[in-house]
């Protein structure tokens, strides 16, 4: 895989800027679909942790498919859960049958939405965890990459050539990428569909007022009681992986990958990130005062696109996830959903979800059989 590939990156946020400019710099034609097309300019910078930059070019960025995807080698989704489903749709009409279509986050329900939308003969590919912590600095022109990650860890179906493309990803990113041996390895993650709405259950369910005097830092002011929410979630997470035949290894509990005991150590292991540090939690200012935005993709996408997934997942096993409801019912209420009625899944927004239920699959079976 090593000749220049036409590559279409569908979607402008954070990963998009990043993995567009690499891929660029590393010779191959990147196209780019995007709603903003006209916000980008045909040149994109990226300054990493090391102050060193990249540069990139854009060679067509569209808000059509047809002028983006029928020459596209590898398409690969940088975008959040509840854009994923509309983006495969637009997309279903112009995918060639040699392409490959990935994403960089499978938590999502990236999976089972795309096999659902583009047949069972699609050839997809998704990520473990994203490649880069980054974030934009000038929308359309410049971005800055806050961390790299030790090694990339990459799912596939059958019928895609996975070890081609971990070569292929391992060159681009200069990271070491392995192959994972069934898709839910990528999928089923306590990173941020765990790690996000338990810091703001942790956060925020204790405080008296929703309106706060300063903006909140999401890791640099981790707290003990946010990392004890975490841990018994991570329990539960880990009851239901644990009775899934795939390799549990590739899903280390939270304690395990932040290389922590307890959850004091587990606080100071997470406020001690360098590529943590400085992010707030998204707050809106107003007469003086700071609000939790609870239409931020904390709660857009992490939960119905990430914890309610695990809840799902759960239910067709049979596991009770008390810890797991404690937090979904706080979030829901805040964001004026409802997902669980009575610790079920029964809400009447669920249709607005990823869960594996919305996909026809209703069996740990099913559910290992995809793709």
């Amino acid at each position: 895989m090593s000749e220049k590939k036409n590559i279409c990156i569908c979607g402008g946020g954070s990963l998009g800027h990043v993995i567009a400019a690499v891929l660029s710099h590393k010779g191959h034609c990147v196209n780019l679909l995007t709603n903003r097309p006209g916000e980008w300019n045909s040149t994109i910078y990226v300054t990493d942790c090391n102050n060193k930059t990249i540069e990139g070019v854009i060679h067509t960025a569209s808000d059509k498919p047809e002028d983006v995807i029928p020459s596209a080698d590898i398409i690969l989704l940088c975008i959040p859960g509840f854009l994923v489903e509309q983006m495969l749709r637009s997309v279903k009409p112009y995918v060639s049958s040699e392409a490959k279509v990935g994403s960089v986050v499978c938590s999502n329900g990236f999976f089972w939405i795309a096999k659902h939308i583009l047949g069972s003969d699609c050839r997809l590919f998704g990520f473990q965890r994203v490649p880069y912590i980054c974030r934009v600095t000038e929308y359309g022109k410049s971005a800055a990459i806050k961390g790299y990650k030790s090694i990339l860890k990459i799912a596939g179906c059958p019928n895609v050539d996975l070890s081609g493309l971990t070569t292929f990803f391992s060159q681009m990113f200069d990271t070491p990428a392995s192959a994972l041996g069934h898709y839910l390895e990528a999928t089923l993650t306590n990173s941020n569909p765990l790690l996000h709405p338990t810091r703001i259950y942790g956060m925020l369910s204790k405080q008296p007022t929703d309106a706060f005097d300063k903006e909140f830092f999401f890791y640099e002011e981790w707290d003990d009681f946010s990392s004890e929410t975490l841990i018994n979630c991570d329990n539960e997470f880990q009851q239901i992986v644990r009775q899934i035949p795939i390799n549990h290894g590739e899903i280390p509990s939270i304690l395990k990958y932040y290389e922590s005991t307890d959850t004091p150590s587990l606080t100071r292991k997470i406020r001690s990130i360098t590529a943590f540090k400085e992010i707030k939690m998204s707050m809106i200012a107003k007469d003086g005062k700071y609000y939790a935005d609870y239409s931020n993709r904390y709660f857009t996408e992490d939960i119905p696109f990430g914890l309610l997934i695990i809840k799902s997942i759960a239910a067709v096993m049979g596991k009770d996830t008390p810890s797991i409801d404690t937090v979904l019912l706080w979030m829901q209420e805040k964001m004026q959903k409802e997902y669980l009625s009575s610790h079920e899944l029964k809400g009447k927004d669920l249709s607005a979800s990823g869960i594996i239920q919305n996909f026809g699959i209703h069996t740990l079976d099913q559910l290992l059989r995809l793709p």
